[in-house]
């Protein structure tokens, strides 16, 4: 059948990526609760406190460990974070370093407490997951860790990470459990966006080095808990580090991971610029290769536009998408201006109001 003609293919509800502008967990779990309730399968706790900007908060848990220095002489402020990258001292075999707590852990942990009991108290829907977000070791490494220590550093770090994840699923009960890895600086990599003369990676095939690294996390992941990815473009002060063309890198990326992990992947998220509601972004979607069992979430709600513009995207999306598919931000809304997250989760639930429960 001409996918023009082609029925549309039935939604499948609402995603939040992970990052939502409220103080606190408790606000976070109850306003999703209330506005999506019916149309979410996860809630996550809205990366409270120092995960307001992503990773931003890794350096400075990293320079604790001895062993670890910072690059440059003054703070790099970001609120109350120093962003500063950091580099193994002269001498210091990485194999030896002992990291501190990163910070995932406890923090899902505390919030999975105030989940825990709202959901108990039927706010939250029952059946509903405890999302947590995670980052890939390569957007943490890549990132923040001087060129010359990076390969030596990774291994060190995937292993504290995943001491992090192994304390989660010891705590949360695997069945109320969802995990979400976060790529972006996968996508600084595989666009080739390091300045002249350096490079963000420290492997020499960027497809097979990123996708590989990729589906090992989603692997460490138990079958019993669900797990997704969400793949970023970037969010800083809600612009991409460079806008995609097309999801022609999208959706390799995303099959050459579903391909390569063992498990089954529960999700997929991926973003829609809110300029594009053209053909010829969501032309490439045609030919994703996931499983049917994954779900597809694409990132087409923005704040500046509201349901029209949402519709607009959505509308260019039924025309190629193959499968059902639900919708979220591009990114997670956590650094959306003030009085502005209110209005992202009515215009949510406006888009899906045809779709009916999860």
């Amino acid at each position: 059948m001409d996918q023009r003609t082609a029925p549309h293919p039935k939604p499948v509800g609402a995603h939040l990526v992970g990052s939502i502008n409220f103080d606190d967990a408790e606000t976070t779990i109850r306003t999703a609760a209330e506005h999506l309730g019916d149309r979410l399968k996860r809630i996550p706790d809205g990366e409270v406190g120092e995960r307001f900007h992503w990773i931003a908060f890794q350096p400075g848990r990293l320079a604790q460990a001895e062993g670890i220095e910072r690059v440059g002489d003054e703070p790099v402020r970001l609120r109350m974070l120093d962003i500063r990258p950091i580099r193994l001292a002269a001498g210091v075999n990485a194999a030896d370093l002992v990291l501190p707590e990163l910070g995932y852990a406890a923090a899902a942990i505390e919030s999975w407490g105030t989940f825990d009991r709202l959901q108990r108290e039927g706010v939250v829907p029952a059946g509903t997951r405890f999302q947590v977000s995670l980052p890939t070791p390569v957007g943490v490494v890549g990132s923040f860790v001087r060129a010359e220590d990076r390969a030596a550093f990774e291994p060190v770090y995937e292993a504290a990470l995943a001491a992090e994840l192994d304390r989660i699923l010891q705590t949360i009960p695997h069945e109320r459990l969802a995990i979400q890895w976060d790529a972006a600086l996968e996508f600084a990599i595989l666009e080739e966006l390091a300045p002249a003369g350096s490079r963000y990676e420290w492997f020499d095939d960027i497809w097979a080095g990123t996708s590989e690294r990729l589906a090992r996390q989603i692997d460490r992941v138990p079958v019993d808990v669900e797990v997704g990815v969400h793949l970023c473009y970037g969010d800083v002060a809600e612009h991409h580090f460079v806008e995609p063309a097309d999801t022609a890198k999208l959706s390799r990326f995303a099959g050459l991971v579903a391909d390569r992990a063992t498990r089954e992947l529960d999700w997929v998220h991926l973003p829609v610029p809110i300029s594009r509601d053209d053909d010829a972004y969501f032309a490439p979607l045609g030919e994703l290769a996931i499983p049917d069992a994954t779900e597809l979430y694409l990132g087409l709600v923005h704040r500046e536009d509201g349901v029209a513009g949402a519709e607009r995207r959505l509308a260019a999306a039924q025309r190629h998408v193959r499968r059902p598919f639900g919708v979220a931000t591009e990114c997670g809304f956590g650094r959306a201006p003030e009085g502005t997250t209110l209005p992202l989760f009515e215009t949510h639930r406006a888009v899906t109001a045809a779709w009916g429960q999860r």
